[in-house]
């Protein structure tokens, strides 16, 4: 996200707010004269042989005041979800051009253009569930061929970053071009529950109603409790 769109997302969320607080406040004015109302209307038609009992009027007038200061924690809890908002995207922007990992299967490999025999593929990362006593990684071409496997051995519970020299299991350079990551993690007993994460540098964020998110270009946009490590 630009400075430009953190601070319209501050100006739409005042605007936002500063409507939700009229509107509340016109609701609260327009119940509090319909019961002040009804309650002189109650006062006026009570029976005289049967009065209505002080307890009565002290609770209906209690019950009101509950209702206001219930909407009054409303708003405030509106209006710091609205500034929690507006802050998580500001300190977002600070991820402009770096690199993330995010759940996703893919690793791009490419040539150095300095030198064209040296292949250079982005990062990639797993993160393991619970600690695992074997930890591989699988890397397929666009057809699903295994073009090479990497045991990563023993991992413990988290994210672990893995990076690929571009080559396949014979040594050989392998072709320029987008690959797919899976992982497999065991236990001594039982499989573990693993996932692989994809890099992206950030090149934009944005606020939505679901939160600050993050442009990492081709790779697509995803919420910022998405990431799950900063690289660089």
């Amino acid at each position: 996200m630009t400075t430009t769109n953190s601070v319209a997302s501050s100006t739409d969320t005042s605007a936002a707010l500063a409507a939700a607080n009229a509107s509340t406040a016109s609701t609260m004015s327009d119940t509090q004269s319909q019961f002040l109302t009804l309650l002189v209307t109650q006062l006026q038609n009570q029976d005289p042989l049967n009065p209505m009992d002080n307890a009565e009027v002290t609770s209906q007038i209690a019950q009101l005041s509950t209702v206001n200061g219930i909407n009054q924690l409303n708003n405030t809890l509106l209006a710091l979800s609205g500034q929690v908002g507006v802050s998580q995207s500001m300190q977002a922007a600070s991820l402009i051009g770096k690199g993330v990992l995010v759940p996703g299967s893919k690793v791009s490999l490419g040539s150095d253009p300095s030198d064209p025999t040296v292949k250079q593929a982005t990062p990639f990362g797993v993160d393991v569930i619970s600690p695992a006593t074997d930890v591989v990684v699988t890397i397929k071409d666009s057809t699903g061929k295994a073009v090479r496997q990497m045991d990563l051995g023993a991992q413990p519970a988290g994210v672990v970053s893995v990076s690929w020299d571009g080559k396949g299991d014979g040594g050989v350079a392998l072709p320029d071009g987008a690959y797919d990551v899976s992982v497999a993690a065991k236990s001594s007993t039982d499989d573990v529950a693993a996932q692989t994460l994809t890099y992206g540098v950030v090149s934009g964020v944005q606020y939505s109603s679901d939160g600050p998110m993050v442009n990492l270009g081709l790779a697509g946009n995803f919420s910022v409790k998405d990431i799950y490590k900063i690289m660089s």
